[in-house]
């Protein structure tokens, strides 16, 4: 798989998860209401799994929107897939953070979420940082055309 290719399937992944979420039956009511969750529209589990809310359902909209749009050139996926590294190895790590693992009351990121974000890491980083030679050659070729 290319990386334009990542990019592009990252994107319509995250529009579609984005989607999901704002499908009442997908979404299984939370009985954890009690938490330190200030933002608790939509609050939920996206199939019975994943803990989102409407701030988490946008956040997944906007990535897989920069994913698809960075899918254009090799040079904007690879910053893609470097910032997807990044954003969600963070993520990662504060979901393990019991004062961090709601972003500071606004997007739930615990549970199921930690490993899901530690895959999506490790997997953008492996097209963002790798750097698979036939990545390097598409990149050549965008230099010389521009």
């Amino acid at each position: 798989m290319s990386i334009t290719q990542f990019a592009k399937l990252m994107g319509v992944i995250y529009v579609l998860v984005g989607l999901l979420g704002f499908i009442p039956g997908l979404v299984s009511p939370a009985s954890d209401l009690g938490m330190d969750l200030a933002v608790t529209m939509g609050f939920g589990y996206l199939l019975g799994l994943f803990p989102i809310n409407v701030l988490h359902n946008v956040v997944h909209l906007a990535i897989g929107a920069w994913g698809w749009v960075s899918s254009g050139s090799v040079t904007s996926s690879r910053t893609f897939a470097r910032g997807l590294a990044v954003f969600y190895g963070a993520l990662a790590v504060m979901g393990l953070i019991p004062v961090l693992n709601t972003v500071f009351g606004m997007i739930p990121i615990f549970g199921h979420d930690v490993w899901l974000h530690t895959a999506t890491a490790v997997l953008a980083a492996y097209f963002g940082f790798a750097s698979p030679q036939s990545a390097i050659v598409l990149e050549e070729q965008e230099r010389r055309v521009a």
